[in-house]
């Protein structure tokens, strides 16, 4: 391990922390407050702003605007932060603000995440583990997204909306309520629930018998035309022999925002 690599005409602060075999590349910007973990690397013309704190191993690509104040009129200049997990790649032109004061202060990416050009992560988000973000696809404020989702080319999610573990959302998809967790998402001016993320699921090692338990509470919840009642009903006697099941229905107890039905 070395010392971090700093291009000459990059300009960082010196009250930023830079780990070992850091690398800096040329015109880029690292602010004060700003902790980037061993062998992160940041291309050329990127920005990052504090309070930011930065894992290791992770990639920015060119022209990054990482850390930035939250685009939200309420914010008033608090304390508010971004923490960003480990291997993340961070491709170009891509913006994850940092967090507001009423909205808990911190936005938060996880590991082994995919932003590709021109996505945008707002304040207050929450982004698990293993996701990918295509190119142009939008979170606002307050959202929640599982680990292991998909979102396609120019998805775009409505603030304080939640997107369960294993989602899919297709290409242009607009959606404006929670998407429970193994639900593929079509679009149809606003996003539809269009089955489950079954090619997904066989990628990540599901078998056939966790992938039938997961169709069953698909049906019971948007198939069989029965109430939200009716379909809790149903999905709480599944889940006593499934632990998918079981998290379909801790899912959906949770939420505060309608369900995408």
């Amino acid at each position: 391990m070395g010392a971090a690599q700093v291009h000459p005409s990059a300009v960082v602060d010196p009250r930023a922390t830079l780990g070992e075999d850091v690398r800096i590349g040329a015109f880029t910007i690292i602010g004060p407050d700003v902790d980037i973990g061993a062998g992160t690397i940041v291309g050329p013309h990127c920005s990052i702003h504090g309070p930011t704190r930065i894992g290791s191993g992770n990639h920015f690509h060119g022209h990054a605007a990482i850390g930035g104040e939250p685009q939200d009129k309420k914010f008033a200049g608090e304390r508010a932060e971004l923490v960003i997990g480990d291997r993340n790649t961070v491709r170009e032109f891509v913006t994850i603000n940092r967090g507001t004061g009423d909205g808990g202060g911190i936005t938060r990416v996880g590991d082994d995440n995919w932003f590709l050009a021109y996505t945008h992560v707002a304040h207050d988000c929450v982004v698990g583990n293993r996701c990918v973000f295509s190119n142009n696809a939008t979170l606002a404020g307050h959202v929640e997204v599982g680990d292991h989702v998909i979102l396609s080319g120019f998805v775009g999610i409505h603030q304080f909306c939640r997107i369960g573990a294993h989602a899919f959302i297709g290409m242009g998809a607009f959606v404006n309520g929670d998407v429970p967790p193994f639900v593929m998402v079509a679009q149809d001016g606003y996003g539809r629930p269009r089955g489950i993320n079954a090619e997904g699921l066989k990628r990540r090692g599901f078998d056939a018998t966790r992938t039938s338990a997961i169709k069953r509470a698909y049906r019971a919840l948007y198939v069989s035309g029965d109430s939200l009642a009716d379909a809790r009903a149903r999905l709480a006697e599944m889940a006593q022999d499934s632990d998918d099941v079981r998290a379909f229905l801790d899912f959906i107890d949770a939420g505060d925002r309608p369900l995408l039905r």
